[in-house]
Formats: structure tokens, C-alpha cells, sequence
């Protein structure tokens, strides 16, 4: 009776490391590229602060926004204008006092004295006004409006003036057009860290989509992964069942 239970038990066991070596074996053959895009994505991403991601070190965003501003006219006469106002915001456009007001549809940029207003910014007063927010070592390059920002320029519907340098790691400014406020500041840091981003969450396209079903299916078959070699882990250091298997393969 015990011998037939010993060979129960031990093609029981058998057959189960068998299926957990299949699932772990295939599972990690097809995982093992994107596994090591989530650890060395990991790891690249907690060693690279923020603040460097952002662009902190490259460009002073309040280099010219901190300066208060007083208006000179009547906020309730602009406020009627937009009756769908969402914001107000004072700001400064070079020597230039501003009022920006954003409704619904789009923010208008007023002379914070006159009322007026204002004109797009110029090519030279982009480049003063980037002077102003950058702090690198570079030297301006090019500075051109472009009617479809990039992806780098996360998102922003609306032209913009993006201005390079020629800094180590080639620092680029989006400046608005019409407020002249610096919307994003981009490097190669934060290239680096939007490609390893993109592999990590696996959104080849948007690279924002963090619930996308080649993601989902991924870390579902890494779960199976990783528990399949937990067991595997578990059977080889386990004794008793060294010595269950070895018993039960004498006796058979």
C-alpha cells in the first residue's frame, strides 16, 4: 500500500514540476527581452532625478515671470470680453507687462498698460527671451515657429517657438508665441528617459498609456513567470521532497 502510494505521489510531483518548468521555460523565453527592459528601465530611471528630467539645471522657468506686475486698466472691461473665462494670469513679455486670459476656446495675451492686444513675438524676441530662461553653457542655434509641436513637446496642440542649443546635452526651449511664457524644457536626459519609459510601459506609440493591453498581457504571463520559478525554487530546496523522490524512484 505504501509502495503504491510512493509511485502515486511521485508521478504526481513529476508531472507537476514538469508543467512548472514548461510554463517557466516558455514564459521566460518569451518575456526575457521586455523582463530586462523593466529592470534596466528601472533602474534608469530611479538613478536620473527629476529635477534633471525636467530640465531644472538647463532653464529658469520664473527668470522673467517672477517680476510683479501692476495693472494699468480695468480687469472687469477684459473680463467682459471672455464670458467664458476659465483663468487670469500676469505675467511679463520681456520689458512688457501682461495680463493672459484663458476661456474655453484660447488664451489672449493683453498690454498690461494699454489693453492692447499683442502682437506674436519676434524672431529676436524669442531669442532674447530665451537668453533670459537659459542658465547652460550652450550657444543658441536655431530658433524657428513650427506649427505641429513634436512629441518632446508633450502634447501642445498650439504653434510654437522652439529654440535649440548646442550644450552637451543639446537643450531645446518651447517658448509660446504669443505670452512668450516657457512651456517645456527637453535634453537628451529626458529623451533618454522618455525612450526607456516608453519601453517599460510598453506604449510604442503615445507612450502614455499605462493600462494598454500588450502590457497587461506581458505582466500576466511575468506573473506566471516569476511563480513557476518560485515553485521550481521552493521543489530544489526542499529535503523531504529530495528525499521523497529519490525513495519513490528506488522503490519504482
Amino acid at each position: 500500500m505504501t509502495t503504491a502510494s510512493n509511485k502515486t505521489q511521485y508521478r504526481n510531483s513529476v508531472k507537476f514540476m514538469r508543467i512548472a518548468m514548461f510554463i517557466h521555460k516558455w514564459a521566460g523565453l518569451l518575456l526575457a527581452l521586455q523582463i530586462f527592459f523593466w529592470i534596466a528601465g528601472g533602474l534608469i530611471m530611479s538613478a536620473i532625478p527629476l529635477d534633471k528630467v525636467h530640465g531644472k539645471h538647463l532653464a529658469n522657468r520664473d527668470a522673467i515671470d517672477s517680476q510683479p506686475v501692476t495693472p494699468h486698466i480695468s480687469l472687469d472691461k477684459l473680463i467682459e470680453r471672455h464670458p467664458t473665462l476659465e483663468s487670469i494670469q500676469f505675467s511679463r513679455r520681456l520689458s512688457h507687462p501682461t495680463i493672459t486670459i484663458t476661456d474655453a476656446n484660447s488664451s489672449t495675451v493683453y498690454h498690461a498698460r494699454t489693453g492692447e492686444v499683442m502682437s506674436e513675438l519676434t524672431h529676436q524676441e524669442v531669442v532674447s527671451l530665451a537668453e533670459h530662461y537659459y542658465t547652460g553653457d550652450g550657444t543658441l542655434v536655431t530658433a524657428h515657429l513650427i506649427a505641429q509641436p513634436p512629441h518632446e513637446a508633450s502634447r501642445l496642440e498650439q504653434p510654437v517657438w522652439q529654440v535649440d542649443y548646442d550644450d552637451l546635452w543639446r537643450t531645446t526651449l518651447y517658448i509660446d508665441p504669443q505670452s512668450g511664457a516657457l512651456h517645456r524644457v527637453r535634453s537628451d536626459i529626458w529623451r533618454v528617459f522618455d525612450f526607456v519609459w516608453m519601453l517599460h510601459i510598453m506604449d510604442y506609440d503615445e507612450r502614455s498609456d499605462f493600462n494598454n493591453p500588450l502590457l497587461i498581457i506581458a505582466a500576466s504571463l511575468a506573473l506566471l513567470f516569476t511563480f513557476s520559478g518560485i515553485i521550481l525554487l521552493y521543489r530544489s530546496f526542499k529535503p523531504a521532497f529530495q528525499k521523497r523522490i529519490k525513495s519513490a524512484a528506488t522503490v519504482k
